[in-house]
């Protein structure tokens, strides 16, 4: 399974068929790719907006699974940059997404966000998380209709974690629980020193 890596971290020739791979899996537009080049080459490697912002593409976003439809303006608009830089990503480019039930502060779940899940997030209303053991974006409740809508997102002081308080509909767990956090209780509630 590939792992994500930031921009500048591709080396030609192994890294770069992989992103290809990653960018046909995707539907990723991969015009001017530069595979027939030989010798060693370093490429940003940023898949944002439907688009791997390296040489493999330059024409503008296309269609994207799980994305905003085409030729939405919020497809071709970054992270807003005040956002950005304040973010404090893993080495993997991603920050921790705690997703909170808005009106009964109830923890639902964990997923990871990368700079395009949060601006999807924002720009869109629905829970948009990377997914690490898939490697790519998911909206929470496509599959299975147990949707999120967004009400508020915060960012925390250290900016390595944001807050989704989100309504939402059905269980928010993919074991069809009500949240990630119903099967293990490691200790229990009104525990005595």
């Amino acid at each position: 399974m590939a792992q994500r890596r930031r921009a500048g971290t591709f080396l030609w020739p192994y890294d770069v068929e992989r992103a290809l791979a990653h960018a046909t899996a995707n539907r990723l537009s991969t015009q001017n790719c530069p595979v027939g080049v030989s010798g060693q080459m370093k490429l940003p490697g940023r898949c944002t907006g439907g688009v791997w912002n390296c040489p493999f593409a330059d024409t503008g976003a296309v269609s994207d699974p799980g994305s905003e439809p085409a030729g939405d303006p919020a497809r071709e608009t970054a992270l807003e940059p005040a956002v950005a830089e304040r973010l404090k990503r893993n080495a993997d480019g991603l920050v921790a997404a705690i997703v909170q039930q808005h009106d009964t502060h109830q923890v639902l779940m964990l997923g990871w966000m990368d700079d395009e899940a949060l601006r999807r997030t924002l720009t869109t209303g629905r829970g948009t998380y990377w997914s690490r053991s898939r490697q790519e974006y998911w909206v929470k409740g496509e599959t299975s209709g147990h949707t999120q809508r967004v009400v508020e997102v915060r960012l925390d002081c250290d900016g390595d974690t944001v807050l989704v308080k989100v309504d939402q509909t059905g269980p928010a767990c993919h074991t069809g629980a009500a949240t990630c956090f119903d099967a293990d209780v490691l200790l229990p509630n009104g525990h005595d020193d």
